[in-house]
C-alpha cells in the first residue's frame, strides 16, 4: 500500500515565496560584493602600475609582460589583458582618492567605469553620472545613451514656476526631474509634422518616451477626455509620477512657445486637480513642450499663475547635430535595454572581465 502524500502545510506557498525572495536578494548582495572587490582590486593594480611608471620609468612593454605573466598565473581570470591593465592605470589616474572609488565607483560595474573614462573628461561629470547610475540602476548602454545626449546639461534646465507654486522639497524634486531640451530623435519625424502626428508617434514609441521623460513617470493616456459643463476637452498626454505622487499634464506644441499656452495649461491643471486628483495626491504639474521658446516671454507668461507649470523644448532627429545622430541607439536597442535593465547589472559583474 503506497503512502499518501503529506498535505501541504497552511501558508506553505507564502513561506516558499518569501524564501525565494530572500535567496535572490542574497545572490544580488553577493554579486555586488564581488563587483565591489573587483573594482577596488583593479584600482589598486592601476595605482601600482602608475606609481612604477612614474618612479621607475616602466614603459608599455612592461605592461604587456605583466599581462602575460598574470594570465599564466591566473588562467581562470579573464581581466588581465594588456588593454584592461591600461584601463586600470587610466582608472587610477582619473580617481587618485580611494574613498571616492569605495563610496561611488565600486557600486557600479567595471564596464560602467570604463564607459565613464572613455566618454567623459571632467571628473565632476563622471561622478555625477556614476551617482545617477547607482540611483536609477542604469545598464551600461543606457548610461552611454544618457552621456551622449548630455543629460547632465538638460536635467533641471526647464523654465518653471515651481519654486513659487509648490512646497519644498516638492518644488526642488520636480525641478530636477524636468529636462530642457527633451530628445525625441527616435521618432525621425519631418519638419512639417503636426501636433497630433507627434502625439501619435510618442504613444507608438511609449517605451522610448518614458525612458526620455525619466524614472518614475507612468503613462495614463493620450487625448485624455475631460467633460466640463457639457463641453469636451482633451489632454494631449497624461502621466502620473510615482515619486512626486502627482498627475503630470503634457501639452505638445509644434511651434515656439506662445503666452496663451500657459493659460490653457493652467485650465487643464485646475480640471485634473478637481476631477482626477485623489486627496493623497500632490498638486498636479503641467509641462508645455515646444519646438522653441524665448526666455523672457516664457517668464512673463508664468509670473502670475498659481499652478505649477514647466516650459521645455524638444529636439527631433533632424534638428540634432550631425555628429551626435550617428552615435545614438536605435529604437530596437532601447527596447532591449528596457527589457533587460533589471537583470543586466548582475549578469555583467559575474561574466568574464575581459575587454578584448
Amino acid at each position: 500500500m503506497s503512502e499518501r502524500p503529506s498535505p501541504i502545510p497552511e501558508n506553505y506557498d507564502d513561506f516558499l515565496h518569501d524564501l525565494k525572495e530572500r535567496i535572490r536578494s542574497a545572490q544580488v548582495r553577493a554579486a555586488l560584493s564581488v563587483n565591489r572587490e573587483l573594482v577596488l582590486l583593479y584600482w589598486q593594480l592601476g595605482q601600482d602600475i602608475l606609481t612604477r611608471q612614474r618612479q621607475q620609468g616602466w614603459g608599455a612593454k612592461v605592461i604587456d609582460r605583466l599581462a602575460s605573466d598574470l594570465q599564466k598565473e591566473f588562467p581562470d581570470m579573464k581581466g588581465f589583458s594588456p588593454r584592461n591593465l591600461k584601463y586600470m592605470r587610466a582608472f587610477a589616474e582619473a580617481y587618485p582618492n580611494e574613498p571616492i572609488v569605495q563610496e561611488v565607483l565600486a557600486q557600479i560595474t567595471w564596464y560602467h567605469n570604463i564607459a565613464l573614462i572613455e566618454k567623459l573628461k571632467s571628473p565632476e561629470e563622471r561622478l555625477w553620472y556614476a551617482q545617477k547610475t547607482v540611483e536609477h540602476g542604469w545598464s551600461r548602454n543606457v548610461l552611454v545613451h544618457q552621456i551622449e545626449t548630455g543629460l547632465h546639461r538638460r536635467l533641471g534646465a526647464a523654465l518653471t514656476n515651481f519654486e513659487r507654486t509648490l512646497p519644498k522639497p516638492q518644488s526642488d524634486l520636480a525641478q530636477q526631474l524636468l529636462k530642457d531640451p527633451y530628445n525625441f530623435e527616435f521618432l525621425s519625424l519631418g519638419e512639417e509634422v503636426q501636433e497630433r502626428d507627434l502625439e501619435r508617434a510618442l504613444v507608438n514609441h511609449i517605451r522610448d518616451f518614458l525612458l526620455e521623460l525619466g524614472v518614475g513617470f507612468a503613462f495614463v493616456g493620450s487625448q485624455y477626455h475631460l467633460e466640463i459643463e457639457g463641453d469636451d476637452f482633451y489632454i494631449d498626454l497624461l502621466c502620473y509620477h510615482l515619486r512626486l505622487r502627482c498627475y503630470v499634464v503634457i501639452d505638445l506644441k509644434m511651434k515656439e512657445f506662445q503666452p496663451e499656452y500657459s493659460g490653457k495649461m493652467n485650465f487643464y491643471i485646475s480640471a485634473v486637480d478637481d476631477l482626477l486628483r485623489h486627496s493623497d495626491d500632490q498638486p498636479t504639474i503641467g509641462i508645455i513642450l515646444c519646438r522653441g521658446k524665448k526666455k523672457t516671454v516664457a517668464e512673463y507668461a508664468l509670473r502670475d499663475l498659481n499652478k505649477p507649470i514647466g516650459i521645455s523644448t524638444y529636439k527631433l532627429k533632424d534638428s540634432l547635430p550631425q555628429t551626435l545622430q550617428g552615435n545614438l541607439p536605435t529604437l530596437e536597442q532601447l527596447e532591449i535595454e528596457l527589457n533587460t535593465m533589471a537583470s543586466e547589472m548582475e549578469a555583467e559583474i559575474t561574466r568574464p572581465q575581459d575587454q578584448e
